[in-house]
């Protein structure tokens, strides 16, 4: 806030070096660890941009902001904005506590030009309460120099599953501790990013669209879980995939000696931060015979219910939509969540986040207010099926789609 109790000579200055408005004021902004790479710079920048309004930016640990926020809303003490896990949006809409943006949303003439899976989850009851603020892709990479040293062409990624399979198999003959295939094989939240969409870009889903049911039982979710099944069986993935919680979901690659991972946009940037050496190449994520697939992660930018600082927010969105916003989001972490401004927004960049953002551009994000129960739960029943039927033999995976289908369904049930 604007500290106004200046003397007569003070307050002239200030009015004749820059413009006062009734709407001048401060807003409260809270956001995950995991955007500390670019909310700190965005948020300096739309400060230094203008003197009417400011941003006051918490960063609160990923593991904490769902509950910490949902705390603060019952008590009274939530932020006037937050940057939130968008998958989280359908929820804390169904429970009344976020404001109503939609025909804020509507008259932006970039609204269509917005990130399209982030507007579906942010709308609920057909009213927008989330809007894209920023964006991760779920893509395949693969290791140029074990493909070389395979025989393979290095420039060419896997297309189908087929493909994949080929592939692995031919780099993990290189023997010793190299390996062909790599995904984290306990970890709910990995396997929603980069397995599903194996099943989308085969024409399957998890969910029906509107979260009500759940639609697991597909023949599209068999042949997915038997693909990666034989992979385990057949020795293509390390030992230690079965109870990797998530913790080496970018570390194994980075090793140099997996020879495909499914993986994000984010390891463009680590990779080259971490292991500038390593040559690797970025494709969508296949179907069973072709197409492709992503799922669109990353945030929605929502606003408490009743704020009175709506204003400010708004001015803090107009800042980050713009290409001097989506430039600083490009460049530190999160690809552009409006499609118009890409290519200018990553300009001057690795061109595999290109790569990235046109698979995210085309991607989807599952759409439940129960999400966290559903997917992200460490026992839940999503990573319950994976595990058991990854890691088990051919006769696991009838009933551990079975029991999966029949206990999200009860959890979706019971939700608002």
């Amino acid at each position: 806030m604007k500290n106004w109790m200046l003397g007569l000579s003070g307050l002239a200055a200030t009015v004749l070096a820059m413009p006062l408005s009734a709407n001048a004021d401060t807003f409260s902004l809270w956001t995950r660890s995991d955007s500390s790479t670019f909310m700190p710079k965005l948020v300096d920048a739309f400060n230094a941009s203008q003197k009417e309004h400011h941003a006051d930016l918490q960063i609160v640990p990923v593991n904490e902001l769902v509950q910490k926020y949902a705390i603060a809303t019952a008590g009274g003490t939530a932020p006037d904005a937050l940057s939130l896990d968008l998958i989280y949006t359908p929820a804390f809409a169904a429970a009344g506590q976020l404001e109503d943006l939609t025909d804020y949303a509507k008259a932006l003439p970039y609204f269509n030009a917005l990130s399209k899976a982030h507007i579906s989850v942010g709308t609920y009851k057909d009213h927008i309460f989330g809007l894209p603020f920023s964006a991760d892709g779920s893509v395949l990479i693969w290791n140029k120099k074990l493909f070389k040293q395979a025989g393979l062409d290095p420039e060419k990624g896997p297309k189908t599953w087929a493909e994949i399979r080929s592939d692995a198999e031919k780099v993990n003959a290189l023997g010793g501790d190299i390996k062909g295939f790599y995904f984290s094989g306990n970890c709910g939240g990995c396997n929603i990013f980069t397995f599903t969409p194996l099943i989308w870009a085969s024409g399957g889903d998890i969910f029906s669209a509107d979260g009500r049911k759940a639609t697991l039982d597909t023949p599209q979710m068999r042949d997915a879980i038997a693909f990666y099944q034989g992979m385990v069986k057949d020795k293509l993935v390390p030992a230690g995939s079965q109870t990797d919680t998530g913790a080496n979901f970018f570390a194994a690659f980075a090793t140099g000696k997996i020879g495909i991972t499914p993986s994000g946009s984010f390891a463009i940037g680590a990779l080259a931060a971490q292991s500038p050496d390593l040559e690797y190449g970025v494709t969508p994520l296949p179907g069973e015979d072709g197409g492709s697939s992503s799922f669109a992660g990353g945030d929605n930018f929502v606003v408490t219910k009743g704020t009175k600082k709506l204003d400010a927010v708004k001015a803090f969105l107009t800042f980050s939509y713009s290409l001097e916003g989506q430039k600083l989001l490009a460049r530190n972490g999160s690809l552009p969540v409006r499609g118009d401004l890409a290519k200018e927004a990553l300009a001057g960049l690795d061109s595999r986040y290109m790569i990235a953002a046109e698979a995210m551009a085309k991607g989807r994000t599952p759409y439940s207010t129960v999400f966290n129960d559903l997917i992200n739960s460490a026992n839940g029943p999503w990573i319950t099926m994976l595990n058991t039927a990854f890691f088990g033999g051919p006769d696991s995976i009838e009933p551990a789609i079975q029991t999966a289908q029949s206990a999200m369904q009860s959890i979706i049930d019971t939700a608002p």
